[in-house]
């Protein structure tokens, strides 16, 4: 398999009312992943259908390994694309066993040779004794496994995901996550994701596009995306966030929790972005920092979130500690935030300071 870059320039798609996607652009390299996330409605799945060649664009290109497939002249067919398609139900055919699902969309000539079903079927982590099952009795992680071996049974240099693992539980979800990614980078398939789970996009992919309304409100690394956000909405969207209002100066910042170490230099009014983990609580009198009354507290198992008022100001904060030894409600706590901070321009400011 070859693997081959993606580039979508200007990008305009609409079903007879609104663009649906807005002038979109984006560049996945060969052999990468990219993740592309956003709520429902947001214009993920019109993107990749876009890209399947399912609908045409009204305006923009597509090129996939230098190839233009659409320019407003140019429209090729969606079999002619080299992509492989898995949908988020699998889509599997339920009067076809295993093999006959997976050698359906090759070539004639090519679904007499079964041979090679068993090596796609360890290649995505499944058992070769599977290949005479009937869809109905896989379970539904194995069925989204037979789908992917379908998709890349003929060879695809790009791998189109839509949200395939939503419908499984957590579990399931997460070992047939894995399967998947590994068996995309031992083809080398260049992969593109649609996912509204934020912990999947940031997990699975090494680019994360985050698209609201029809566009992209930014694109880059996971750590990027959720670090150094490009403003309050996308910070929000990727996780649990508090937006405080500060006095920034070079690289430090004023707020209600002191002053904060900022990870780019900013000036003047800013509202100051701290994700619960960056919340470090501890005993009373053991470092220096705030004082903090626990109101309650969400117990996740590996992990915990404590809601918290600072008993000098009316300030609800949120942090997220380990589970177990979390504090109780009512306990009165030292609160510090060590690490780097983001800041956003005070005209990004929202309604609510504490998102969570």
């Amino acid at each position: 398999m070859t693997s081959a870059g993606i580039k979508i320039s200007g990008l305009t798609v609409g079903y007879g009312g609104p663009a649906v996607l807005d002038h979109v652009s984006l560049e996945v390299r060969p052999g990468g992943t990219t993740a592309v996330l956003g709520p429902s409605g947001s214009g993920k799945t019109t993107l990749l259908r876009a890209l399947a060649g399912f609908v045409r664009p009204s305006h923009g290109q597509i090129e996939i390994g230098g190839k233009v497939l659409t320019d407003g002249k140019v429209l090729v067919a969606p079999e002619r694309r080299g992509i492989g398609y898995v949908r988020q139900d699998g889509a599997l055919f339920p009067h076809l066993d295993v093999t006959g699902n997976i050698l359906f969309g090759l070539p004639r000539a090519e679904r007499r040779r079964a041979t090679q079903v068993g090596a796609l079927l360890e290649l995505v982590g499944l058992s070769p004794d599977l290949a005479r099952r009937r869809p109905d009795q896989l379970s539904g992680g194995q069925q989204q496994r037979v789908a992917l071996a379908r998709a890349l049974a003929r060879e695809p240099a790009v791998v189109l995901l839509d949200e395939p693992f939503s419908s499984l539980d957590t579990a399931l979800r997460a070992s047939t996550r894995e399967a998947t990614l590994t068996a995309l980078r031992e083809r080398g398939a260049t992969t593109v994701l649609v996912t509204h789970d934020q912990t999947e996009a940031l997990s699975f992919a090494d680019q994360v596009a985050v698209m609201l309304d029809g566009r992209f409100a930014q694109v880059g690394s996971p750590a990027q995306v959720y670090d150094v956000p490009a403003t309050p909405e996308v910070g929000r969207f990727l996780g649990d966030t508090m937006l405080l209002p500060g006095l920034a100066d070079g690289r430090v910042v004023d707020c209600v929790l002191g002053t904060l170490e900022l990870a780019e230099p900013a000036s003047g009014e800013v509202m100051v972005m701290v994700r619960p983990e960056q919340v470090v609580l501890g005993a009373l009198g053991q470092q220096s920092g705030l004082t903090a009354r626990v109101v309650s507290i969400a117990y996740h198992g590996p992990d915990a979130m404590v809601r918290l008022d600072l008993t000098d100001t009316n300030t609800r904060l949120v942090a997220r500690v380990p589970g177990q030894g979390a504090p109780r409600p009512g306990d009165l706590v030292n609160v510090v935030v060590p690490g780097p901070t983001h800041a956003f321009p005070s005209t990004s400011r929202v309604a609510d300071h504490v998102v969570s």
